[in-house]
């Protein structure tokens, strides 16, 4: 995002203690110790990664790297590879910590850091990805809705938490614990834009935490309304220790579930995932 890649740049031109682009111009351009920069940064990036493949052992003799959300390792991951191997064989995987945000993740994939980049997606969270250097499949899908316990805490005492979201619109003034993703995560970015275009309701703040299973066992305590994966509630929401937080559906979001790849050929082990993964959507139902 643009905030984030201001920051980096800012980051930047301090330890260098020298400006390295024009903001007065629209659009930015490189001031003159930006372009005596640039070649050298070019070329301290390439010695970088030529080193670390020097030094690492090759694609072909470790195993397929993961980047994940950390909803989806728990949720998607374990099945969908189950499948995987059912329909082409043993992959041997590692999964990478969830680095908490969008670009964060991503950077891991563009890094080349990881092979695969395993997703939830919606439009209003684009990523901005070159098309010609990057693949995707949508392998499943997902939605996110809004949920908490039976009884929610409040100062006073407690509130049901059937439908505590719609008598919160209804209500201006009853304001209603909030449990946030913040604003760097993927949920957290398509939160505050689904929150923008519906109607507005009082909350207050009770927790924050990127990760989904943090906020549910927090929801589930009575701490406060919290969107979650339904994926990943769905056990919750059969036991009862969580309830619909609204009867409205305009408050869900719908999700998919992409693998995002390089497009240029990687290692066999690599393509043979790659092509097992298209192989299993075809053969899906219409």
């Amino acid at each position: 995002t643009q905030p984030a890649f201001s920051r980096r740049i800012k980051q930047l031109e301090r330890w260098l203690g020298a400006t390295l682009i024009n903001r007065a111009t629209m659009p930015a351009e490189l001031t003159s110790a930006g372009r005596n920069f640039l070649p050298i940064a070019q070329e301290a990036i390439r010695t970088f990664y030529a080193a670390r493949e020097s030094l690492r052992p090759s694609h072909e003799e470790g195993l397929i790297r993961f980047a994940a959300l950390h909803t989806l390792t728990v949720t998607i991951f374990p099945g969908w590879l189950k499948l995987l191997e059912n329909a082409g064989g043993a992959f041997s995987t590692s999964l990478m910590p969830d680095r908490g945000g969008i670009e964060a993740n991503l950077d891991a994939l563009i890094g080349d850091e990881a092979d695969f980049f395993l997703t939830y997606a919606h439009s209003e969270v684009p990523f901005h990805l070159d098309r010609a250097q990057f693949s995707s499949l949508t392998i499943a899908h997902d939605r996110l809705i809004p949920l908490a316990a039976a009884k929610v805490s409040i100062p006073d005492g407690t509130l049901p938490g059937l439908h505590i979201l719609d008598r919160a619109v209804a209500q201006p003034r009853l304001s209603i614990p909030y449990l946030s993703y913040g604003f760097n995560s993927f949920f957290g970015v398509a939160l505050s834009r689904l929150l923008l275009r519906r109607p507005p309701f009082r909350r207050r703040t009770t927790h924050e935490n990127t990760i989904s299973a943090g906020l549910m066992n927090m929801a589930m305590t009575g701490a406060g309304v919290c969107w979650l994966p339904e994926s990943l509630a769905r056990d919750a929401i059969d036991a009862g220790a969580l309830v619909p937080a609204s009867a409205d559906r305009g408050w869900n979001l719908d999700l998919e579930i992409r693998l995002y790849r390089h497009a240029a050929t990687r290692s066999r082990r690599v393509e043979d995932l790659w092509q097992t993964a298209k192989l299993l959507l075809e053969r899906e139902p219409a």
